[in-house]
């Protein structure tokens, strides 16, 4: 199925999504680990040699956390197909990175790389802007199933609920807490990790269309749910 882009790579929404992205504080600032244990754990579970979370800015996308091609810092925005993934409602998923797929992007970069494959889900916020992507990426032309799709959005959530977290405890001057909990989110994402592991050793690769397989990696998935729930709530309403 191919992707229907709008006309422009900016959304007609750019100045209220921008104030939401710089409102979380969180752009082109140094990593923190429960972010990288994120993308870490998405690169598993869609067995991609690239995961990344993404946040388009006015003219960069910044790579808040990158697996399986450290040391890039982010894209200009018109060479990353995530600044053009966050102008459609729904997940965006290509295996064919190619000019053809999004022409509102220059794919020399991508390109360049051997990569092929893209699929990501927005970072959305409680006001609906779309900030940035999760995404896994490879080198081999591929899709994803609706299984797989609506894993990576539940992940795409998880994030996005992580970096409001994160807020909430940077406005109550906790960061030692915020800090605690990311430990605590860690220790969640490293049992999943290992799930993973003993998934791919098994079978050779995680197959999230196996029905038992599934229910392995959302019961992980409700873990972490569980954790960022109870930890907004013990903040004080004015955080």
């Amino acid at each position: 199925m191919s992707l229907e882009f709008p006309k422009s790579l900016i959304p007609e929404n750019e100045a209220t999504r921008l104030r939401t992205l710089h409102h979380y504080q969180i752009v082109n600032t140094t990593a923190e680990p429960i972010f990288d244990d994120y993308v870490a754990w998405s690169a598993q579970l869609f067995n991609t040699p690239i995961s990344l979370i993404s946040l388009v800015d006015d003219d960069y996308v910044h790579f808040k956390a990158l697996t399986g091609a450290e040391g890039v810092p982010g894209l200009v925005r018109g060479d990353s197909m995530c600044s053009a993934a966050i102008l459609l409602d729904e997940p965006v998923v290509t295996g064919d990175y190619s000019a053809q797929s999004c022409s509102l992007i220059s794919t020399d970069v991508a390109q360049t790389l051997g990569l092929n494959f893209y699929a990501g889900s927005a970072l959305r916020m409680p006001d609906g802007s779309r900030i940035g992507m999760l995404a896994v990426i490879g080198r081999e032309a591929r899709g994803l199933s609706p299984v797989e799709t609506g894993v990576l959005s539940q992940l795409a959530g998880l994030v996005s609920r992580t970096i409001e977290l994160r807020l909430a405890y940077l406005n109550s001057q906790q960061p030692d807490t915020w800090d605690a909990a990311q430990q605590e989110l860690a220790e969640n994402l490293d049992e999943n990790a290992a799930l993973a592991r003993y998934l791919t050793t098994r079978n050779g690769s995680i197959n999230l269309d196996d029905d038992d397989v599934l229910a392995l990696v959302e019961r992980r998935l409700k873990s972490v749910a569980k954790v960022l729930d109870r930890r907004m709530a013990e903040l004080p309403a004015a955080a």
